[in-house]
């Protein structure tokens, strides 16, 4: 999720709370497909498999979403809070709509590859393969941006817009492919989660303070900055949940603080330039 933010930012120069929502919905219907896909049939072990999918196919919402965030390109941040903002409020309605105020999960499914002993703690496998998607998301991240024709249009289109338009470049195109790139990394990231906890209300927004705890670390517009960001973020929160569960906000804060007035524009802000 914080990486689908780190790329919006970095080409469009939004402030996308919206972001949470789109791990939201990516975690019910997450927990929908797996429902009916096991209802009728499905072997356990590729769930997986479904869950992707589901996120995937959310990835449909970007352009009409970007029809709407496209008023605000030019216009002050706080217009962009103000609209990505009512878009959580509207989306969170649509939750309820769809699948009401109860909690949703999947149950034990992500029990079904077993459970590994590391240290003296059990470890279900399915934590270890979230890990693993995590690491090869970033790596794909990382050669879309850096190998492809895309990505190179990407990055100049990031450096300077009016520059990328003057050389032919499609901005509403390559805006439109972005957000909805974005989108899709939102949905899969909550789609990916799901089975390991329960899927609810207010997670969207919950989930927004964590992405811009991981953007302030790692640097605005960095994408190697919103991964080593994200390590941070949920190495702290695992670690206080683990030994002291009433700092684990704190423990983040601290370190968001910490960057804040040592390095103001982030661990990474040379990335951005």
């Amino acid at each position: 999720m914080a990486a689908g933010l780190q790329l919006v930012f970095g080409v469009q120069r939004i402030l996308n709370l919206a972001c949470g929502s789109f791990y939201a919905l990516g975690a019910y219907a997450g927990v929908s497909a797996v429902t009916w896909a096991l209802g009728v049939g499905l072997p356990a072990p590729l769930f997986v498999l479904v869950l992707l999918a589901a996120g995937l196919a959310l990835a449909v919402i970007g352009p009409p979403v970007e029809r709407i965030v496209r008023t605000i390109y030019e216009r002050d941040e706080s217009f962009q809070l103000l609209l990505t903002f009512a878009l959580v409020l509207m989306f969170e309605d649509v939750i309820r709509f769809v699948w009401g105020t109860a909690p949703h999960q999947t149950g034990s499914v992500y029990l079904v590859y077993g459970q590994l002993r590391l240290g003296g703690s059990t470890v279900p496998v399915y934590n270890l393969i979230v890990i693993a998607a995590g690491g090869l998301i970033a790596l794909g991240m990382g050669w879309l941006l850096a190998r492809t024709r895309f990505g190179r249009i990407v990055r100049a289109t990031a450096e300077n817009r009016e520059m990328a338009e003057a050389l032919g470049v499609d901005l509403t195109r390559v805006s439109v492919r972005v957000f909805t790139l974005g989108v899709a990394l939102g949905t899969v990231g909550g789609a990916l989660v799901i089975p390991a906890t329960a899927a609810t209300n207010e997670m969207g927004i919950e989930l927004i303070v964590d992405a811009f705890a991981v953007v302030v670390i790692g640097g605005l517009g960095s994408m190697r900055g919103a991964f080593v960001g994200a390590l941070i973020v949920g190495v702290l929160k695992a670690g206080a949940v683990a030994t002291w569960p009433e700092v684990e906000m704190l423990a983040v804060y601290v370190v968001v603080i910490a960057v804040l007035v040592l390095r103001p524009a982030g661990l990474f802000a040379r990335a951005t330039a």
